[in-house]
């Protein structure tokens, strides 16, 4: 399933950030991302970029664990060009917010993050998707990834 590979090399592309991140051991899950200096609330954080590819795709929804949905039409495979922001994990409590402006995913901070906390978003997967036990450890989990 996907690329295992992806998640022990990939690295943030500056490019696509506003500021200091890291890639690290995550609490949560693998391998997570990690603020490298406070970042502010309300801030973009970081652009979720990968390969743009029709929701038709069978295939890459089998084999990609990095699926970004975009719109009706199309999903971003991080997993592909990805900016390092596929490597962010899934909190029920999360620190980041997405927004999707002009064909873009965009996280933006929701709070204060401080240097060295790592960056969370909630992945907001639907309860008709398998079922997805969560591991984030905050006092809101609702023990699962899936909206309920």
């Amino acid at each position: 399933m996907g690329n295992p590979k992806q998640s022990e090399t990939a690295k943030i592309d500056p490019r696509y950030s506003c500021f200091k991140l890291k890639v690290g051991r995550s609490k949560i899950q693998g391998r997570g991302v990690y603020a490298g200096q406070r970042i502010p609330p309300g801030r973009k954080v970081i652009e979720y970029t990968g390969e743009r590819v029709p929701q038709e795709d069978e295939k890459r929804l089998e084999e990609s664990l990095y699926l970004f949905i975009l719109n009706k039409k199309w999903m971003i495979d991080g997993a592909v060009g990805g900016s390092g922001a596929e490597l962010i994990n899934h909190s029920c409590c999360p620190n980041l917010a997405t927004r999707i402006l002009k064909g873009h995913i965009l996280y933006f901070s929701r709070r204060w993050i401080e240097k060295g906390e790592e960056l969370t978003i909630d992945y907001n997967y639907d309860d008709t998707d398998d079922t997805m036990i969560c591991r984030c450890g905050s006092k809101q989990c609702r023990g699962t990834i899936n909206i309920k």
